[in-house]
């Protein structure tokens, strides 16, 4: 005998469809209609009269079959739409009696177990922990538990009542084991599966994942629930230079001097030092020197930066002015080297201005720019990621007949955390720009730009893989007819950190203008080694153990062991500082400064 099935929605819906394709000839019909019955004769001639009027006679008949066809479609349409909401309403008037047919069976029960007689357990609520229902006292699966929030467990499965199978037990939330799956029916039905672990949080228990749920179990005939997967471990935390929290004294700025005579500008004085973490103090600026009659005039140095956590930065030349002889600019200060793991180095002064006046038979030369401070080396390695977490226990088969469950696949290892960066040099600042002087016995030069720092290496490595967790052992099978689980996976280490990235070296500073010439720049700085990438984690933990086989059976195979973690990669090599430009002059232009040499890539680090 044949069946057939027929949804009420699906009806309607058909013939919804047959309506909109009945609207869509009829309007073709239409459109041909004038075309087709009225075609006009060729010519005067009896035969063209003949062939238009046997076309019009062709169009005329088709016109009549499909008003016909129109009206059966209509009619189709009509008695479809007619049966779909006979369905409807068959189903209702079934449903309504069955129902409550139901609700009489389970009345007694729910109200004194709180459990129907026949029926599925509810469902626990996402994000709440919440246990899933259990099933039907006589029939009726349980309900799955919810997934827990942050730090909760996953909630339970439902059990099922006589006949039925266990819910599936809920994920764990952040840090906390997954729910258990709920047991099968008394007499038949599966285990339910255990929920996953959640995963490793960082700082809590070395940011291990958490464990994954163990099965459900069958009691007389049934298959127990697979275990859960355990939680991944968390990455570990990336390597951090230290922050500098003050800073020393700047040193003293140089006097100015204005004579009839030689004027020389004071220096300026050094930076007071720092320490792990305070950055050096800046140098002073020096003092401005300025000739008003025939002598020279020679503008104070710039003071060096002091050493610190951070390199300070240099002091500025003094500027240079003498109306009847040589003006000499002061050299910028050197920048500060760094002292802390990590530290950048002090940028350099500026070199001072130098003009002379119109009737000076002597050249005016600009300061030089101070050369850049050198980046110290940074140590901070990544930390280690976390161990996944142990896979779930399969459930136990049933007493009499059934399989054991397949132990939970161990949770991946956390991510090795990357290496901290070097500190990279600062860039020595060009020196200024001369003035220009009229005359052509007279010329002027621009200073110099500063030479750029140095970048340092990263030496820290990237952190280790977290090792992968255990496989959760087999359930055993029925005692009498049986086949043991088959042991969980052992988790795959996690893959080690990325090396830090060598510091950049500092760019050269331009030089500076002049009248006739502008020297060429200085040169940028080298970058420096990259540091080592971090190695893989250690080959994942080992599989669980194969449950026992019943009577009249095999016993369940052992889990593999999982793969070790992947090497992190090598940390970049820092660039080289760029040469800076040279100075514009009318007449000759200063050479550009050439770039610094790149630092090497580091290695890559070993594989669990």
């Amino acid at each position: 005998m044949s069946y057939v099935l027929a949804t009420p929605e699906m009806v309607a819906a058909a013939a919804n469809n047959l309506a909109q394709i009945g609207s869509t000839l009829s309007a073709a019909n239409a459109a041909a209609l004038a075309p087709t019955t009225g075609v006009l004769a060729a010519g005067a001639d009896e035969v063209s009269a003949a062939v238009a009027s046997l076309f019009s006679g062709h169009a005329q008949a088709y016109q009549t079959l499909g008003t016909q066809a129109a009206a059966f479609h209509e009619r189709f349409i009509q008695a479809l739409s007619t049966a779909a909401g006979a369905y409807g309403s068959a189903e209702a008037a079934n449903a309504s009696p069955l129902q409550q047919a139901l609700n009489v069976i389970n009345a007694p029960t729910q109200t004194l177990l709180g459990r129907p007689l026949i029926g599925n357990g509810t469902n626990g609520a996402p994000g709440t922990g919440q246990a899933g229902g259990p099933g039907g006292l006589l029939y009726g699966n349980g309900g799955n538990g919810g997934s827990g929030g942050v730090g909760q467990a996953g909630g339970a499965g439902g059990s099922a009542g006589l006949i039925g199978i266990g819910g599936t037990g809920g994920a764990g939330g952040a840090g906390a084991v997954g729910g258990v799956g709920g047991n099968g029916g008394w007499l038949y039905g599966n285990g339910g599966a255990g929920g996953l672990g959640g995963t490793g949080v960082a700082g809590v228990n070395g940011g291990m994942g958490a464990a994954g749920g163990a099965g459900g179990n069958a009691y007389l005939f049934g298959s127990g629930g697979a275990g859960g997967q355990g939680g991944m471990g968390a990455a570990g935390a990336d390597g951090v230079n230290p922050t500098p929290t003050g800073t020393a004294d700047a040193g003293s700025t140089g006097t100015d001097q204005t004579l009839g005579g030689n004027a020389i500008g004071g220096n300026g004085g050094p930076g007071d030092a720092g320490d792990a973490m305070t950055s050096g103090g800046a140098g002073g600026s020096g003092g401005n020197a300025v000739s008003t009659v025939n002598g020279d005039a020679v503008g104070g140095e710039g003071g060096k930066g002091g050493e610190g956590a951070y390199g300070g930065a240099g002091g500025a030349g003094g500027s240079a002015a003498s109306i009847g002889n040589a003006a000499i600019g002061g050299n910028g200060g050197a920048g500060g080297n760094a002292q802390a793991p990590g530290g950048v180095g002090g940028a350099g002064g500026e070199g001072g201005d130098a003009q002379v006046g119109t009737n000076s038979p002597s050249n005016a030369e600009a300061g030089n720019g101070g050369s850049g401070g050198n980046g110290f080396d940074s140590f901070a390695s990544g930390g280690t990621g976390g161990a996944g977490g142990t896979g779930g226990a399969g459930g136990r088969g049933g007493l009499l007949i059934g399989d054991g469950g397949a132990g939970g696949a161990g949770g991946v290892g956390g991510t090795g955390g990357s290496g901290a960066p070097g500190g990279g040099g600062a860039g020595g600042d060009g020196g200024a720009a001369n003035t220009d002087s009229a005359g052509s016995s007279r010329k002027a030069f621009g200073g110099d730009g500063g030479v750029g720092g140095d970048g340092a290496s990263a030496l820290g490595t990237g952190g280790e893989g977290g090792i992968g967790g255990q496989g959760g052992n087999g359930g055993a099978g029925g005692l009498l007819i049986g086949n043991g689980g088959a042991g969980g996976v052992g988790g795959t280490a996690g893959a080690g950190g990325t090396g830090g990235s060598g510091g950049a070296g500092g760019a050269g500073g331009a030089g500076g203008g002049g009248t006739n010439s502008g020297p060429g720049a200085a040169f940028g700085g080298n970058g420096n080694t990259g540091g080592n990438g971090g190695n893989g984690g250690a080959p994942g933990a080992l599989g669980g153990k194969g449950g026992s086989g019943g009577l009249i059976g095999r016993a369940g195979s052992d889990g593999g062991v999982g793969a070790g973690g992947a090497g992190g990669a090598g940390g970049a090599g820092g660039t080289g500082g760029e040469g800076g430009t040279g100075g514009d002059g009318k007449t000759t232009d200063g050479n550009p400064g050439m770039g610094g040499s790149p630092g090497s890539a580091g290695q890559p680090g070993q594989p669990g």
